[in-house]
């Protein structure tokens, strides 16, 4: 069984910043790509940033400039790192990671439960 435990959302000021963790846990053989989502209300589910095994990483251009990903490979945990935090920015976040596992053993999409990121303005 694999899991993704998100922490770190929460609310806060327009223009100021937060920091998401996504830790990935269980019968865990490899970690390729991961990343973070976002879901506004009335909207679908869309990419925010992902980042490969081998640390590169990928941005939707509405947060190019403002949101950093990173990873520990020995932790299997990613980090969105959100600065300059805009009213839009407001959704659920949702962490995924491409996972194989010592039960699956081929790639399998494995998602978090969300964390709810609300910005004021």
């Amino acid at each position: 069984q694999v899991q993704l435990v998100e922490s770190g959302g929460g609310l806060v000021q327009a223009g100021g910043s937060l920091r998401l963790s996504c830790a990935a846990s269980g019968s865990i053989f490899s970690i390729n790509a991961m990343g973070w989502y976002r879901q506004a209300p009335g909207k679908q589910r869309e990419l925010v940033a992902a980042i490969t095994s081998g640390g590169t990483p990928n941005y939707a251009d509405s947060v190019k400039g403002r949101f950093t990903i990173s990873r520990d490979n020995a932790k299997n945990t990613v980090y969105l790192q959100m600065n300059s935090l805009k009213s839009e920015d407001t959704a659920v976040y949702y962490c995924n990671a491409n996972i194989v596992s010592y039960t699956r053993w081929v790639p399998y999409d494995y998602w978090g439960q969300g964390t709810q990121v609300t910005v004021s303005s």
